[in-house]
């Protein structure tokens, strides 16, 4: 049963050795509609904390030219916010840490000047001149302005089980920690981009929440996720479903796990797990993503002793951007990954040899990229 929420793992996890060289993200993306035409747009937050130890009152970015040749170490807090679509745009605020408030006790909070989240509680505002944008490129962002005042009901979870447990938690094993505390969730409120206000509603808001944390990234990186689903058997809209795949290329330490993922398919209130850390499920997982000129296109197939899941997504790379970070180290080795949520394709779920179900996907958060050779 993976879906056990669990507020603990959302905590800030910037202790022991991860402080001076951890990050630690909160991620949402959702659609809203314009208050004017109606028109569905998909948005991201995104509060990103890195190597609070080495802080101060400014924010230390690792891609400045004199940083980089000094080997100096970013620190900060990214509020990183944006749209997909035709117009996908990323833009970064930055704050020092002496500048941020973290409460490290549950509930977690996170909070510099007019920027604030927490478990139910989503607000906040970038401003990105062009200008900036164009005579900062250690900003690694687009130019516009967002803000936004939302509310966050979280309802179905992704728990990947011990290997984000408090044991391995405090032990850091893994160079990338992941948990899913709203795969489903409802958003309410409002978006003001560019001027324009669009309004968030909970039922067709198709939200997702999750977190990841470590010292490094994973490559490749792989993520899909949806709750707009439609049964293809039947026609009808499965409003109590949800799926979530991600991982990529693991590490315990120096150890490579290679091409493994995590998946969970919460159908109509059924669980349908495939997670390679329950060894006695005797999970395999294959999977292939790649570019063409015009898409990303992602096909994976798992299987457990008895389940089956075949997973076929595409999304147009006019709606998608390239999402940028850098690693504690300071490094910036994703340089073309992938990020979108217009991702539209099906699922196929199996029990032994029976079709289950054909599921249609749509407004799919989708990710997937490699780290540069």
């Amino acid at each position: 049963m993976f879906n056990k929420h669990d507020i603990s793992r959302d905590l800030c996890q910037l202790f022991g050795k991860q402080a001076k060289k951890g990050y630690d993200w909160w991620w949402h993306s959702f659609s809203a509609r314009n208050e004017k035409t109606g028109v569905e747009k998909a948005f991201f937050l995104e509060f990103f904390l890195c190597n609070p130890k080495l802080g101060g009152d400014d924010a230390i970015l690792g891609q400045s030219e004199q940083n980089k040749l000094n080997n100096i170490k970013p620190s900060y807090l990214m509020v990183k916010v944006g749209t997909w679509g035709k117009d996908a745009k990323q833009l970064h605020r930055f704050f020092g840490w002496n500048k941020i408030e973290v409460g490290m006790k549950k509930p977690f909070y996170v909070k510099a000047n007019d920027c604030y989240l927490d478990e139910k509680i989503l607000k906040g505002s970038v401003n990105i001149t062009e200008e900036e944008s164009k005579t900062h490129p250690e900003y690694m962002c687009d130019f516009g302005n967002m803000s936004w005042n939302l509310k966050i009901d979280k309802k179905v979870a992704f728990n990947v089980g011990y290997g984000a447990s408090k044991l391995f938690r405090k032990l850091q094993l893994f160079e990338m920690f992941w948990h899913v505390e709203g795969m489903k969730t409802y958003y309410s409120g409002e978006i003001i981009y560019n001027g324009e206000r669009y309004i968030v509603n909970p039922d067709t808001c198709y939200g997702y929440a999750d977190k990841n944390w470590g010292k490094d990234f994973t490559s490749p990186w792989v993520w899909l996720s949806s709750n707009n689903l439609t049964s293809k058997i039947t026609g009808k809209k499965l409003n109590n479903s949800v799926f979530d795949i991600g991982g990529g290329c693991p590490k315990i330490g120096p150890i490579a796990l290679k091409r493994k993922l995590l998946s969970a398919f919460w159908y109509e209130g059924k669980c349908y797990e495939f997670n390679f850390s329950k060894f006695w499920t005797f999970t395999r997982t294959k999977f292939n993503c790649y570019e063409t000129d015009t898409q990303i296109i992602w096909n994976v197939e798992q299987k457990t002793w008895r389940k089956r899941m075949v997973t076929h997504i595409t999304c147009e790379k006019e709606d998608m951007l390239l999402v940028n970070y850098e690693a504690p180290n300071g490094k910036k080795l994703h340089n073309r990954l992938w990020n979108g949520g217009n991702g539209n394709g099906t699922i196929k779920l199996f029990n032994g040899k029976k079709l289950i179900d054909e599921i249609i996907c749509e407004n799919v958060g989708c990710e997937y990229g490699e780290y540069d050779k």
